[in-house]
C-alpha cells in the first residue's frame, strides 16, 4: 500500500487515555487485542522481543511486496547490520488480491501476517494501528510497501534514535534530502499545501508528516498508535501529535526519495483527509459531556415547551410584542437576502422613512444564514430554533470555558453552566430577547483572550479572538459590551489579587487585543457608520428613571416571577420594567452562599476576581443614582460616570447585573469541585444541602404561552391585493406601535408584501431631532386612532380634523385602511367612517376602506 503521495493532514485535539507501555526489553503492554476487530496471527506476548520491528501495510501488493520483503530481509541480515533480531509484519487492509497468500508461503518465520476479523478495507490508519499492536520490537519502522524511500535510509533515522529522540521521521523537505523520479505536479501542489496546512494549525515547525518512513521507540510506538483513532491517511499527523503532546522529541531526517507507480491514494482521499483533519482538531467529546449537552437541550426545551412544539400557532405571553417584532425582524432579513436587497435598510414598516436594521437587535448572524429555513418553514420556526438551540448552545459554551479554565470535575461544570446560562434575569430574556440569551460566542472569546495571556502563538489566537468578536457584533452589541465590561472587572480584580501575573501578561495581552482590534474593525466598520450615521439612525434612547430601570438590593435579592417554587408576579413586577427585564432577583439563598464560597475560598486568586467581578457589576446594575433605605434620599450611583458615555448612554442599568450570572455560576463550580474532593462524608452533605437549598428557589418554571390569534383571511389569503397599488402602504387601524404590534404578524403572514406606516422598531424622533425612540413620532390620525382605542371614546371629527387626516394619508401614501375586530372596534370604525366621509365596507373578515374611491 502506497503512500508516498499521501494526502498531508491533521489530528484529534483529544485524545483517549493512552495504554501503558511495556518496560524495555520486554513484552510491549498493548497486544493486537486492543485494537477492535483484529486478529493477529501471532499474539506478541507468545514469543520473546527482537531489536527491530518492521511494519508494512499492504493493501493489493501481490506485485510489489515480494520485492519489498526481500530487500528489508536483505539489509537487515547483511553483514555488519547491528539488527541482530528484527521481524516484519505485514498488516493487511482486507486485500483481494494473493498480498496474504504471497506472505504466509514464506518460509522465514521472522515474516508474519496480522489481519482484521472482517473483510473489506478500512484505511492506512486501520492497518497501521493493527501492525505496530502486533510488533514486539525495541524498535518499530513503519515503511510504504512501495520502498519509496530505501531501506538503507534506516541507518539515517536510527542516528536520530540514538541521540536521543523518541521517533526519526523521513521527510523530503528538509535540507539534505534528495528526490529521484517525481510524482505528478498536482500531487505535489496538493501533497506541500496539506503539509503547509498541517503546520500551521497542528504541527509547527514539522516540514513533511506523509514520507512513508519513520522509525520509532517501540514502546512508545505502540502507546501512541493504541491512542489513534483515524482510519486514512492523516494517522501520521494524529501520531506525531500525540508524540508532542507527551513532550517526546521527534527529529524530521533528510532522506532520499523517488515516486513509484501503483499508489494507492484515490481523488476522494483528499476529500476524507480533510475531514480528518476536522476530526483531529474537535477532540472527541466524553460521555459526561454529551450527556451534560443533551441536558441543557433537554432544559432549554421544556424552558419554551409552551411555543417549541407549535411555534406558529403559541406565543410567549409575557413577551409582550416582541416576539411579533422578532419574527418580523428573520422575516424582513430573509426577504432582503433573497431578492438582493439591502440588508441594512427596509422601508416595510415605519414608511416613509423605514427602519435602520443595523441600528436595531436583527441578529444578522443568525437571521443571514438562517435565511432558507425562514423562507422554508417561517419566521415563527426560525426564531424559535434559535432561542431554543442557541440557550442550549450557550449553556454549552460556558461548560467548555468552565471544564477548560477552572474544574475538571463535570458534575461542577454542569452545575456552575447551567446557572450562568438559565440563571433568573437569563429567563426572564428568553420571553423576548434572544440577543441576550443566544450568547455561545461570549465564552469562546474569553477563552480566546485567557489565551493572549501566555504569549504564545498570540498572532493566531488575536486574529480567531478578532473575527470571534466581529461575529458577536452581528449577534448582540450590548450583550457584546456587558461581556467586556465584565472581562474588564475580572481583569482589574485578577490584577490586584496577582499583579506579579498582571506584569508578566500586560505585554502579550495587549499586544494581542490590538491585533484582534486590528482584524475585528475593517468588518464591522461599515455596519457601524450605516448604524449611526445612515437612514434612521439615531443617537441614543433615554429610558428615563421608571421603577426597574436600575436594580434595587430588594431586586438582586428577591425570586423572579417565572420561578418554579417561589416566584411571587407581583413582587417581581414592582421591582422591574416588565416581565422581560427582571435583570437581577439572583435571590437572597445564592447571594448568602457566593459570600460563604467567597470567604472558605479566598486564598484563590479566580476566586477573588470573580467574586469582586460580581459583585461590581451588582453595585454598577444600581444605576446613576441610588435611594439610601428609609430616608427617601437618592445620592449619585457608581453607573453616573458611565451614564453619559458613548454607548452606555443607552443601555439599560438593571442588565449590567446580566454580568453577575457567569461569576456566580463559576464559583458555584469550584464549590461543588471542591465537595467532590471533601475527604468527609458529612462535609459534602453539608456542601450539597446548602448548593440545592440556593438553587431549587430559582429553578425556572416553562414560559407562559397562549394560542396565536388567527390571521384574518384579508392577509393570509391575499385580499390586501387589490386595494395597494404599487409604492401605495397599507394603514392598520390604529397604527402598529410598541404597545400593540400584532399588525408586523399580519404583515408576515401577507408575505412582507406591503409597506405600512407606524410600527415597533428603534428609530429618530424626528429628521431634526435624533434622540432614539421606540416606534415613530406620532401624527395626528395616528394619535387619534390610539387614544379611541384606548379610552373607547368618539371624539369630535370636525373639517379641519378631516385635513389633517387626508394630509396624513397623502404622506403615508396610504391605498386602505384596514380594521381588524378588536376591542372598541365599534367605535374605530365609526371614527375612521368621519374621518374618511365614508362607511368601510365588510372584506375578508376585515374593515376596509379603499382610498382610491372617489380619487
Amino acid at each position: 500500500m502506497s503512500r508516498a503521495d499521501a494526502p498531508a493532514g491533521h489530528p484529534p485535539a483529544g485524545h483517549s487515555p493512552t495504554a501503558p507501555s511495556a518496560a524495555p526489553g520486554t513484552t510491549p503492554a498493548i497486544a493486537p487485542s486492543a485494537v477492535p476487530g483484529t486478529t493477529p496471527a501471532i499474539a506478541p506476548s507468545a514469543v520473546p522481543a527482537v531489536e527491530l520491528s518492521v511494519v508494512v501495510p499492504a493493501y493489493n501488493e501481490e506485485r510489489r511486496l515480494g520485492p519489498t520483503l526481500d530487500a528489508i530481509s536483505r539489509h537487515l541480515d547483511a553483514p555488519g547490520s547491528h539488527w541482530g533480531s528484527w521481524e516484519i509484519v505485514v498488516a493487511d487492509d482486507g486485500s483481494t488480491d494473493a498480498t496474504r497468500e504471497l506472505v504466509t508461503v514464506r518460509r522465514d518465520s521472522r515474516v508474519r501476517l496480522v489481519t482484521g476479523s472482517g473483510t473489506g478495507r478500512r484505511g492506512k490508519g486501520h492497518a497501521l494501528r493493527l501492525g505496530v499492536a502486533a510488533s514486539r520490537g525495541r524498535r518499530v519502522l513503519v515503511t510504504d510497501a512501495d520502498l519509496a524511500t530505501p531501506v538503507e535510509e534506516l541507518t539515517r533515522l536510527e542516528r536520530a534514535l540514538a541521540d536521543g529522540h523518541a521517533a526519526a521521521i523521513g521527510s523530503r523537505a528538509v535540507p539534505g534530502a534528495t528526490l529521484g523520479s517525481r510524482q505528478h505536479r498536482l500531487r505535489e501542489l496538493l501533497g506541500a499545501a496539506g503539509n503547509l496546512l498541517i503546520r500551521r494549525t497542528t504541527l509547527p515547525g514539522t516540514h513533511d508528516t506523509q514520507c512513508g518512513f519513520k522509525l520509532f521507540d517501540g514502546d512508545k510506538a505502540r502507546t501512541a498508535f493504541a491512542a489513534s483513532r483515524l482510519d486514512g491517511w492523516a494517522i501520521d499527523v494524529e501520531v506525531l501529535r500525540h508524540f508532542r503532546q507527551a513532550r517526546w522529541p521527534v527529529a524530521e531526517v533528510p532522506v532520499h526519495w523517488s515516486h513509484q507507480p501503483g499508489s494507492k491514494v484515490r481523488p476522494t482521499d483528499y476529500l476524507r483527509f480533510l475531514r480528518d483533519l476536522v476530526r483531529l482538531r474537535l477532540p472527541a467529546p466524553r460521555p459526561a459531556d454529551v450527556l451534560a449537552a443533551v441536558l441543557f437541550l433537554a432544559m432549554s426545551v421544556v424552558l419554551f415547551s409552551g411555543r417549541f412544539f407549535d411555534p406558529a400557532h403559541r406565543y410567549l405571553t409575557d413577551s409582550l410584542q416582541d416576539q411579533n417584532q422578532w419574527e418580523w425582524f428573520f422575516a424582513v432579513t430573509a426577504d432582503n437576502i433573497a431578492h438582493l436587497r439591502n440588508p441594512l435598510l427596509t422601508d416595510l414598516q415605519g414608511f416613509p422613512g423605514g427602519v435602520n436594521l443595523m441600528a436595531n437587535t436583527t441578529m444578522p448572524g443568525l437571521s443571514v444564514p438562517l435565511t432558507p429555513v425562514t423562507l422554508l418553514f417561517g419566521p415563527a420556526v426560525a426564531l424559535s430554533l434559535v432561542t431554543t438551540l442557541g440557550l442550549a448552545a450557550t449553556a454549552v459554551a460556558w461548560y467548555r470555558l468552565i471544564v477548560r479554565r477552572l474544574v475538571t470535575q463535570r458534575a461542577a461544570a454542569f452545575t456552575g453552566a447551567a446557572l450562568a446560562a438559565f440563571a433568573p434575569p437569563m429567563v426572564s430574556h428568553a420571553n423576548a430577547h434572544p440577543n441576550f440569551v443566544v450568547l455561545f460566542m461570549i465564552p469562546p472569546i474569553i477563552e480566546r483572550a485567557l489565551r493572549l495571556t501566555t504569549g504564545q502563538r498570540t498572532a493566531r489566537d488575536a486574529v480567531v479572538l478578532g473575527l470571534m468578536t466581529a461575529y458577536q457584533f452581528f449577534l448582540g452589541q450590548e450583550a457584546l459590551l456587558l461581556a467586556v465590561l465584565g472581562m474588564l472587572l475580572f481583569a482589574v480584580a485578577y490584577a490586584a489579587a496577582r499583579p506579579d501575573v498582571a506584569r508578566t501578561t500586560a505585554r502579550p495581552l495587549l499586544k494581542g487585543l490590538a491585533v484582534a482590534a486590528a482584524v475585528c474593525l475593517p468588518l464591522v466598520l461599515y455596519p457601524l457608520a450605516w448604524q449611526f450615521s445612515g437612514p434612521q439612525s439615531y443617537t441614543s434612547i433615554d429610558h428615563g428613571t421608571a421603577p426597574g430601570v436600575a436594580n434595587s438590593l430588594r431586586g438582586l435579592l428577591s425570586f423572579a416571577e417565572r420561578s418554579l417554587i417561589a416566584g411571587d408576579a407581583a413582587r417581581a413586577d414592582a421591582l422591574s420594567l416588565n416581565a422581560t427585564e427582571q435583570n437581577a432577583f439572583y435571590g437572597w439563598p445564592l447571594v448568602l452562599l457566593a459570600l460563604a464560597i467567597t470567604a472558605l475560598l479566598w486564598r484563590r486568586p479566580a476566586v477573588k476576581a470573580l467574586a469582586c467581578t460580581a459583585a461590581a457589576a451588582a453595585v454598577l446594575s444600581l444605576g446613576a443614582r441610588v435611594a439610601v433605605p428609609l430616608t427617601g434620599v437618592t445620592v449619585p450611583g457608581p453607573w453616573a460616570p458611565l451614564a453619559g458615555l458613548p454607548l452606555f448612554e443607552s443601555v439599560i442599568e438593571s442588565r449590567v447585573a446580566l454580568v453577575c450570572a457567569p461569576p456566580l455560576g463559576m464559583l458555584l463550580a469550584l464549590a461543588v469541585d471542591r465537595l467532590a474532593h471533601a475527604r468527609r462524608l458529612g462535609t459534602q452533605y453539608a456542601g450539597l444541602l446548602a448548593v440545592c437549598v440556593a438553587l431549587l428557589p430559582l429553578v425556572p418554571a416553562p414560559l407562559r404561552s397562549e394560542p396565536r390569534a388567527e390571521t384574518p383571511a384579508f392577509f393570509a389569503d391575499g385580499a390586501w391585493k387589490a386595494y395597494v397599488r404599487p409604492g401605495e402602504t397599507l394603514v392598520p387601524v390604529p397604527l402598529a406601535e410598541p404597545e400593540d404590534a400584532e399588525a408586523l404578524h399580519w404583515q408576515t403572514a401577507s408575505g412582507l408584501g406591503f409597506r405600512m406606516p407606524g410600527g415597533y422598531f428603534n428609530g429618530p424622533y424626528g429628521d431634526g431631532d435624533r434622540t432614539g425612540v421606540y416606534g415613530v413620532p406620532l401624527r395626528f390620525t395616528a394619535s387619534l386612532l390610539r387614544d379611541v382605542r384606548q379610552s373607547g371614546v368618539v371624539p369630535v371629527v370636525d373639517a379641519q380634523a378631516r385635513a389633517k387626516a387626508r394630509e396624513d394619508f397623502a404622506y403615508w401614501r396610504a391605498g386602505a385602511l384596514v380594521l381588524v375586530p378588536r376591542r372598541h372596534v365599534d367605535r374605530l370604525r365609526e371614527t375612521v367612517d368621519e374621518l374618511v366621509g365614508r362607511p368601510g365596507r365588510r372584506v375578508a373578515g376585515v374593515w376596509v376602506w379603499d382610498l382610491h374611491e372617489g380619487s
